[in-house]
């Protein structure tokens, strides 16, 4: 399995970003996607989750209202629609994959994409 994480890039404070994930090498039916994010020197963080049956969401406090989290199953692909940016978004991003659609911690991740890099400009 492999997740191909796309879209980020730099935006000044207020503005929006879409950031998209790509998962290959199996249909997803079940489980969950997520996105976390690590900040410079701050550990990875969750930041949303979706389940690929129902679409369930949730979000980490510091996001919700902000971001919102969707998915796309017959392209296998999940999307992090990002407004209202701002500079203490600035982080890496990355997409991860769960067997278990109640798994929500990185030791629960079955896969990981490569980051992509949001910097919010003040």
């Amino acid at each position: 399995v492999q997740l191909q994480a796309s879209g980020g890039g730099l935006v000044q404070a207020g503005g929006s970003l879409r950031l998209s994930c790509a998962a290959s090498g199996r249909t997803f039916s079940s489980g969950a996607m997520h996105w976390f994010r690590q900040a410079p020197g701050k550990e990875r963080e969750f930041v949303a989750v979706i389940t690929w049956s129902g679409g369930i969401t949730y979000y980490t406090d510091s996001v919700r209202g902000r971001f919102t989290i969707s998915r796309d199953n017959a392209k296998n692909t999940v999307y992090l629609q990002m407004n209202h940016l701002k500079p203490e978004d600035t982080a890496v991003y990355y997409c991860a994959a769960s067997r278990r659609a109640s798994a929500t911690t990185e030791g629960g991740m079955d896969y990981w994409g490569k980051g992509t890099q949001v910097t919010v400009s003040s």
